[in-house]
């Protein structure tokens, strides 16, 4: 398959959806302890970026996928490796190209002749996707076409290939890198592709310390080696424990406020009973789904889990909008032409909502 790699990582623990119905969720304390080493293992290679580190644990915890945007060489492949090195789980690469097919993706039937009886049959040999973290690298530089042959499996954790149905195993992790500033030979993201990241993760240049420390650390001969410190069985039932992580009405309340403020009026599913803000009539030309409000309390929960607390809060729900709405905003002409962006207004948003 060309433009494709793809490895694992040893002791593979993967686990079917049948064997989730048995599973008990791990304790708080347990999960809590599950994240921190994780992110301890990956802080003996990512140097800084500890917001970045803490949003991919959340939406790893969550249960989501992440959509990691940021400019060359700010490890975002290594990110992503070090985090599949760290679980026990099998990991793969797609390298996305312009002449990338759906099929070396998901996988393609061939048929196979049997030399003694002279019989023909189909058999299926599975791509790239079929692994628990898959790392689709510079996701926008393939057409469409391409780009969807993953929406099924991140949404139903499954491939349908000459009408028949392969499950995949969980848990399913698909981390995408983006370039923000390359526009020649890449193609937008569709935005129900968009729609199925949980989170939008932005990665800007490390501080002047953290550059100085990353020049020392990997112009020499060393190597940091990272354990695997998780199973998939771990990973499930920590995100068994997200589900239960209580939101009191208060904080569901503000989830759906804060989305439905994003719609402008007149638009399908907009905000018609209730108000909204004078800048999202003004630059917004499609706002967010239900589905962000749903990211926007499972992010929240994890990231409750992550800081040990059992209860998601108003400052959770906060700390996680930007990377839930982002991607989710679509601004209109007016607000191109003003150098407005989905990020500036998210951060109104959260300055005009009330909680």
């Amino acid at each position: 398959m060309g433009g494709i790699r793809s490895g694992s990582v040893a002791n593979s623990e993967s686990i079917t959806s049948n064997s989730l119905e048995s599973a008990a969720p791990l304790t708080l304390q347990e999960s809590t302890a599950l994240v921190e080493a994780l992110r301890r293992e990956l802080h003996r290679v990512i140097i800084g970026q500890h917001e970045v580190v803490d949003q991919i644990l959340v939406a790893f915890l969550a249960g989501g996928h992440c959509l990691l945007r940021g400019v060359p060489g700010l490890a975002k492949t290594l990110l992503i490796k070090t985090l599949a090195q760290a679980v026990h789980l099998k990991f793969s690469r797609i390298q996305f190209t312009p002449d990338l097919m759906p099929s070396d993706i998901i996988g393609t039937e061939v048929i196979e002749e049997d030399r003694v009886s002279g019989s023909r049959l189909i058999r299926f040999i599975p791509g790239p996707v079929f692994a628990n973290i898959i790392l689709a690298d510079e996701i926008n530089r393939t057409p469409p076409k391409t780009q969807s042959a993953l929406l099924e499996a991140m949404q139903e954790y499954q491939v349908t290939v000459g009408g028949v149905r392969h499950p995949l195993e969980r848990p399913l992790f698909v981390l995408a890198t983006q370039n923000p500033i390359e526009q020649e030979g890449t193609y937008p993201l569709p935005e129900a592709q968009l729609d199925r990241f949980m989170l939008n993760v932005v990665i800007d240049y490390p501080t002047a310390a953290e550059e100085r420390a990353i020049l020392a650390a990997t112009t020499t001969a060393a190597e940091p080696r990272v354990a695997a410190v998780a199973t998939g069985e771990q990973i499930e039932r920590a995100r068994l424990l997200v589900r239960e992580i209580p939101a009191a009405d208060n904080i569901v309340d503000y989830a759906a406020r804060l989305v439905r403020a994003t719609r402008p009026p007149g638009g399908p599913g907009a905000a018609t009973a209730e108000p909204v803000p004078d800048f999202t009539r003004q630059w917004i030309r499609w706002g967010a789904g239900p589905r962000a409000g749903q990211a926007l309390l499972l992010a929240g929960k994890a990231r409750a889990v992550l800081y040990g607390r059992p209860a998601v809060s108003i400052d959770d729900v906060r700390a996680v909008a930007g990377p839930v709405l982002r991607h989710r905003v679509l601004v209109n002409f007016e607000a191109e032409a003003e150098g407005v962006t989905a990020e500036a207004i998210v951060s109104r948003l959260l300055d005009t909502v009330t909680t």
